[in-house]
């Protein structure tokens, strides 16, 4: 009989909000978190704006080394993890620790942390020969992620797979369905799963300025990321954190959880084509969706919502469009669509994870979350992609897409349990 996982816990920090529900009043209320960045000084820069949680790590009960030693990003997933730990109700039994894993996706890892520590060398990028006496005590942990890996399975007393998964912005997709796949195989009875990252930095910010696939619409940042908008013009950096507590079903029940949402179908392909370009067809991203709906045994009109990777750059919701038309035919165009990035920006490898939640929540609450700034509707993309308000709408099964840099294109289909109705 095959395992089945299911989503027993939800830990979320973003912008507009920290925590699960602040999160979810965030979307349903179509409210942007986009603004001036405030981390540094963003004047140099093409694009100023940023989607910032205003994160205040004493208020979570991080204290000493945690706020001192560990980057923002590790912050967030300790954060993230104790409200998840708390919406499950799940223990650690030591006697059982080495049944309970860890698969924490970044695409940046300890950004914040390691600019920090080279201007710190390298006195202020004036010097070609770093000083190495300079250097802080954790560097080391800086410069491997899965150091923060690491910090949640101590935090959660789990002592099975302990793993990272960077694969660009999908990391936050791939690391839940690593998850999922070693509880269905019997790998693990429990996981701690999710991603994290905090992005906005100098150089972060540089690099994506260099490509121009982040808005310079610093004018009016709180509708700068316009998905599938006629004006769109690039994404808007976000940062932050979902971390998930998924079981295996069976057990989950026994015990009385509550269950979100069952993860029911995982798949992802690569492009082979271009480090940052897509092919307009969306034709891997499309196999990634049948995949998925293949395992999850649902056909393409079985799907109530589907939660878009939605950047807001050009060629991506081209892209995105065609391969939902690809992969579900008529029914693409009677599915709602959204992009929760057009309230709370893009955070990289963290996003993932974020809009996995997101997905969950609108299934267990019988709420579809809006594309927020979407005024001018492009002729070329015609899809129901939910405009500006919220969308009452119970259904039993959604869609949650990622792409990111290097070709990786990633889905997951979500659906409610038998005996379980929003």
């Amino acid at each position: 009989m095959t395992r089945r996982v299911a989503i027993t816990g939800i830990g979320v920090i973003a912008p507009g909000g920290i925590g699960t529900k602040q999160f979810w009043d965030t979307l349903t209320a179509g409210r942007t978190a986009t603004r001036t960045i405030s981390l540094f000084d963003p004047a140099p820069f093409r694009s100023r704006i940023a989607a910032e949680c205003d994160f205040d790590p004493l208020e979570h009960g991080l204290v000493g080394e945690h706020v001192e030693q560990l980057d923002r990003a590790a912050q967030f997933a300790l954060a993230a993890l104790r409200e998840a730990l708390g919406d499950s109700g799940h223990a650690t039994d030591p006697a059982q620790a080495h049944r309970t894993g860890v698969s924490l996706g970044s695409a940046v890892g300890c950004t914040q942390k390691l600019e920090q520590e080279y201007l710190a060398l390298s006195g202020g990028g004036k010097e070609w020969l770093v000083d190495h006496t300079a250097a802080g005590s954790r560097l080391y942990d800086q410069f491997v992620p899965s150091s923060m890996a690491a910090e949640l399975a101590w935090a959660a007393g789990a002592e099975g797979s302990c793993t990272v998964v960077s694969a660009g912005c999908t990391s936050g997709l791939d690391s839940i369905g690593h998850a999922a796949a070693l509880i269905r195989e019997g790998s693990a009875d429990v996981m701690i799963a999710g991603a994290t990252d905090a992005p906005i930095s100098p150089i972060t910010v540089a690099c994506f300025d260099a490509i121009r696939a982040t808005s310079p619409r610093n004018d009016d940042p709180a509708t700068a990321l316009r998905p599938f908008d006629r004006t769109r013009n690039g994404f808007v950096l976000g940062e932050g954190a979902a971390v998930l507590v998924l079981e295996e079903l069976t057990a989950a029940r026994r015990r009385g959880a509550r269950v979100h949402a069952e993860i029911a179908g995982y798949a992802s392909h690569g492009n082979a084509y271009h480090m940052t370009g897509l092919r307009p067809d969306g034709r891997e991203l499309a196999a990634a969706v049948t995949d998925a709906l293949a395992e999850a045994r649902l056909p393409a009109d079985a799907l109530g919502y589907v939660n878009a990777h939605g950047t807001a750059t050009r060629q991506n919701d081209v892209h995105e469009t065609a391969a939902l038309k690809r992969a579900l035919g008529s029914h693409a165009a009677r599915v709602p669509v959204s992009s929760i990035k057009s309230m709370i920006g893009h955070s990289l490898g963290a996003i993932g994870s974020i809009e996995v939640a997101a997905t969950a929540l609108a299934l267990s609450l019988g709420v579809i979350p809006p594309t927020a700034n979407l005024h001018h509707p492009d002729p070329e993309l015609d899809l129901d992609y939910v405009p500006l308000h919220a969308r009452e709408t119970r259904t039993d099964a959604a869609l949650t897409v990622g792409s990111g840099f290097g070709g990786f294109q990633s889905a997951m289909v979500l659906r409610l349990p038998e005996g379980r109705t929003a």
